[in-house]
């Protein structure tokens, strides 16, 4: 599976962006999507995952009430819409496939390229 997140860009403090990841090599329906970022000098941190079949979900506590991870996996298509943003989630976003839900980096086979979320004060 080959996964390119896009949609990320630069907004103010309290905007919106939904950022995507598609599979551009293969097929993401078998596989839990996982949302992780990292920030300049900081390690990777998980954000959100998502079952293989969207029914459940799960989020860094920082992001429950303003992030919302969904699939289609009729478009082989994983987003991640952030309402609400704060500077503090400037990073660059990256997605990953895996087998399992978990909010270990290592869990995860798959990771697209990343793509930069910039949030202005």
């Amino acid at each position: 599976v080959q996964l390119q997140a896009s949609g990320g860009g630069l907004v103010q403090a309290g905007g919106s962006l939904r950022v995507s990841c598609a599979a551009s090599r293969g097929i993401i329906g078998g596989y839990y999507i996982g949302w992780f970022r990292q920030a300049p000098g900081k390690e990777r941190e998980f954000v959100a995952a998502i079952s293989s079949s969207g029914r459940l979900t799960f989020y860094r506590d920082s992001v429950k009430g303003r992030f919302t991870i969904s699939r289609d996996n009729a478009e082989n298509t994983v987003y991640l819409q952030m309402n609400s943003l704060k500077p503090e989630d400037t990073a660059v976003y990256y997605c990953a496939a895996g087998t399992t839900t978990s909010q270990e980096p290592f869990e995860y086979h798959y990771w697209g390229q990343g793509t930069q979320v910039t949030v202005s004060s």
